[in-house]
């Protein structure tokens, strides 16, 4: 009998450990929160941009993708990224090559600041998978390469980095006479964080911030930070944050037909 006991706990422990959601979505107070767990669906995790601009939703269909958030900036005008994207260890876009930096002057002379902005990768490190929030610039671990990943901005911890970062601009006197992104305004957002589990084991969390809860770039720097989060930064924002996840589908600029704003890259979840 006794055996028999022990038996039916570890089947009953294996068979729930082997059946856990890797993904996990909560809503609460306009504000989505989605945590990623276990190490097989880091395989799973692209970062991915189109040609030309495509909703979320477009690009969730057209991909298969168990989940689709929108990620890195891009400029609406040229339909070209200002931020990095690296897939199946390919830099697919590379915003030096974005004329919009060189026609205008206030980005050409912060070029430094914006192409070094934070970005989330998944790191193949011997063939074991972790994921790093880092700057751009940022020199990966001996024995391990970039398979993937996305630069947003800014990041949110352990720092925030709105100058280093060029989000704002203070004259000498230390006020802020330039904003990008909306930084200082509240709105939509978009966010994702790493924290570091008992053992070693990471888990990714994602807040998809709606219209019905906007926060400015403090309040979602104090949300990261309310969930213990080791790391964590911001993509692309505003009429942008985009969430797409089996019946949910969260737009923040909503067209006619329902669809929401037109994109260039997103943070897919393939099937296995």
């Amino acid at each position: 009998m006794k055996k028999n006991l022990i038996l039916l706990f570890f089947l009953l422990f294996f068979s729930s450990a082997a059946f856990a959601a890797p993904i996990e979505v909560n809503f609460d107070d306009g504000i989505y929160h989605i945590v990623l767990s276990g190490d097989k669906i880091k395989k799973q995790i692209q970062f991915v941009s189109s040609p030309t601009l495509i909703t979320n939703q477009e690009a969730h269909n057209k991909s298969g993708s168990l989940l689709t958030i929108n990620t890195g900036f891009f400029d609406p005008k040229n339909q070209k990224s200002m931020s990095y994207i690296v897939n199946e260890s390919q830099t697919v876009e590379d915003p030096i090559f974005n004329e919009s930096f060189q026609s205008n002057p206030v980005l050409r002379q912060n070029m430094k600041k914006i192409l070094n902005r934070t970005e989330f990768r998944i790191l193949d490190c011997d063939s074991k998978f972790k994921y790093e929030i880092a700057q751009h610039n940022s020199k990966v671990d001996f024995l391990c390469s970039i398979q993937t990943s996305a630069q947003g901005g800014p990041q949110l911890l352990p720092n925030l980095r709105l100058e280093e970062e060029f989000f704002v601009v203070k004259d000498k006197d230390g006020n802020i006479i330039r904003e990008s992104a909306s930084v200082l305004h509240k709105t939509a957002r978009t966010l994702i964080g790493l924290k570091t589990l008992e053992g070693g084991e990471q888990e990714v969390h994602i807040f998809i911030v709606t219209d019905e809860h906007p926060m400015d770039i403090y309040e979602a720097r104090d949300l990261c930070a309310s969930y213990k989060l080791d790391s964590a930064m911001a993509f692309d924002g505003g009429s942008s944050t985009s969430l797409n996840y089996k019946k949910i589908a969260v737009v923040s600029k909503q067209n006619e037909d329902g669809s929401g704003r037109a994109l260039k890259s997103f943070m897919i979840i393939k099937k296995k």
